[in-house]
């Protein structure tokens, strides 16, 4: 028995979309709350399953959780008086690929962490090498035993530490650590994006000294303690593009409202460069897309940022399956992050994987067909076919694209999008849940 998204596909998505919380500043950000002995408030967080796990974990080592209004899970106060274990072990956090986040916040606050290896998205390796590196460069002894990360110093002294490759992973976890670190710390080839960026002004609201965010040299003085704070989380960017390929995919036209431009200017200029139109509100908030043609090739390379988001790649591959003319997409993020190729091809997608480069001849038009998501962003790329494809679409394992999307199909059918998530019990049921809408299209 599991939850699928069933799709008639064929209704061009209009109107308004307001954008949650970014999902992965969040994480880093509860990650920094729990280093303060005092009362931390966190605002505009998303409700989705991997907050939702990673605030039960940090609960079960002993940090106070509370929603102040119970009836609006996007503010949450936290305090980390309490923490008992510094052990981090449990079902939630192996769900989560941020998990690692808990070991920086607890070896700069306790000098000690063990906390059980990431699960999440299969879209490739996430090798943590870069964490180890930083870590041991302050100080800590680390190793891994039975799927454990164990680490402990007497005393965290800073250092100069220089990333054989960006991550963003490690460029937040390291500034985790060294926050409470004695002396300077500088990271050198340091992740740029906007969530380093938005976990730094936490942490510096909290009283740490974190100077740099946001270039690739990160300062920091570290601080003997930390202390409470009241932070609002910025607007998710991955969540705002995928409603912006939505909008292009389906020749809609959708304002996203609560973004920031400025981090969506990679995602914009690539839809600009396949035919659609962009227009920035003149409040400076909000990005209308709409796509009067047919979208039309174009090359994409995933890069760190400021370059294109590894996290938009497949939900732009959608785009380019109905686009004129030939593009290839090259990945040079995750080496896993083609597993939605199968699928789309199953939906009359012409599209072929060599190595880490896609090559895409675009076709007029896809049909509804079953398919699975295989992980967040490719779950959610599924859907943007299903809604731009003829006849109705089942997508299998929705589970992955609520880890990190609110109330997607909610918003999707306020855009006129024709999405229903609905219980399946087996194969059989299934069918007779295809055959309904099939129906309903005739």
């Amino acid at each position: 028995m599991e939850e699928q998204y069933f799709i008639k596909g064929g209704n061009p998505l209009v109107g308004e979309v307001e954008i949650s919380g970014a999902k992965n500043s969040a994480l880093g950000i509860l990650a920094a709350a729990i280093m303060a002995d005092e009362d931390v408030t966190v605002r505009n967080l998303p409700d989705v399953s991997d907050i939702r796990n990673f605030l039960e974990a940090i609960r079960l080592i002993g940090a106070q959780v509370v929603y102040p209004d119970p009836d609006d899970p996007h503010v949450v106060k936290i305090n980390g008086r309490g923490i008992q274990s510094l052990e981090a072990n449990n079902d939630y956090i192996r769900q989560i690929r941020a998990s690692y986040y808990l070991i920086g916040a607890l070896l700069g606050k306790y000098k000690e962490a063990a906390v059980a290896l990431p699960g999440g998205c299969a879209i490739g390796a996430r090798p943590i090498n870069q964490h180890q590196k930083g870590f041991r460069a302050l100080g800590a002894d680390v190793h891994i035993c039975n799927g454990i990360i164990f680490t402990k110093a007497e005393r965290l002294i800073g250092k100069s530490i220089y990333l054989d490759v960006v991550s963003v992973g490690a460029t937040i976890n390291i500034m985790l650590a060294a926050s409470m670190a004695e002396g300077t710390t500088i990271i050198e080839n340091a992740a740029k994006e906007p969530h380093v960026v938005d976990v730094a002004q936490m942490l510096n609201q909290m009283g740490a000294d974190i100077r740099g965010a946001g270039t690739s040299r990160i300062r920091i003085y570290g601080v003997r303690k930390l202390h409470g704070a009241d932070h609002e989380i910025i607007p998710d960017q991955i969540e705002a593009g995928t409603f912006m390929c939505a909008a292009a995919a389906t020749r809609g036209d959708v304002t996203v409202t609560h973004v920031i431009p400025q981090h969506l200017e990679s995602i914009t200029a690539k839809l600009v460069d396949m035919g659609a139109m962009v227009e920035v509100a003149e409040t400076n908030d909000a990005l209308r897309v709409w796509a009067p043609d047919r979208l039309v090739s174009t090359t994409i390379k995933t890069l760190p940022h400021p370059g294109f988001p590894t996290d938009m790649q497949s939900q732009f591959a959608v785009c380019l399956t109905l686009a004129e003319g030939t593009s290839l997409v090259t990945e040079t993020i995750f080496e896993n992050r083609f597993q939605y190729a199968d699928e789309l091809t199953k939906m009359g997608a012409n599209l072929t994987v060599e190595g880490t480069t896609a090559f895409i001849q675009g076709v007029k038009g896809l049909t509804g067909a079953t398919v699975a998501a295989m992980d967040l962003r490719a779950g959610a790329a599924l859907v943007i076919a299903g809604l731009a494809a003829e006849g109705v679409t089942c997508v299998e394992h929705i589970k992955y694209i609520q880890r990190g999307y609110e109330r997607f199909e909610e918003k999707i059918r306020s855009l006129g999008g024709d999405i229903r998530r609905v219980t399946v019990h087996d194969r059989e049921d299934q069918k007779r849940e295809l055959l309904k809408l099939q129906l309903e299209v005739i």
